[in-house]
């Protein structure tokens, strides 16, 4: 396609079909969920998931997060009596490390 010159990739309209009153009658929720099945239509674009990714997705299905209930109960009513105290050098260097990790990952 060249720049400057209009392309045949135009969308077809549909919209005169409709009759006014159907337009009326319709909510803004309903007229927006049309026009974007009427998009999605148009573009015509298929997906398809992996069978990998659907392993994933059936795995993880069900389980929870891996987490200590019992720390999280502790910060939690340590919060509430107002006892927490934030390790800002704990955080910071934890923060130093993520990023170092990244670095490296995408010097390779």
């Amino acid at each position: 396609m060249k720049i400057g010159q209009p392309s045949d990739n135009s969308i077809p309209s549909s919209t005169s079909t409709q009759s006014a009153a159907t337009k009326a009658a319709q909510s803004p929720t309903t007229t927006a969920i049309a026009t974007a099945a009427k998009g999605t239509q148009a573009a015509g674009v298929a997906v398809t998931m992996s069978s990998l990714a659907r392993s994933l997705e059936s795995t993880n299905r069900g389980q929870g997060a891996d987490m200590d209930i019992k720390k999280v109960e502790a910060v939690k009513f340590a919060i509430q009596q107002g006892t927490y105290k934030v390790d800002a050098e704990a955080i910071a260097d934890k923060l130093l490390s993520n990023a170092q990790e990244m670095l490296d990952r995408t010097r390779i």
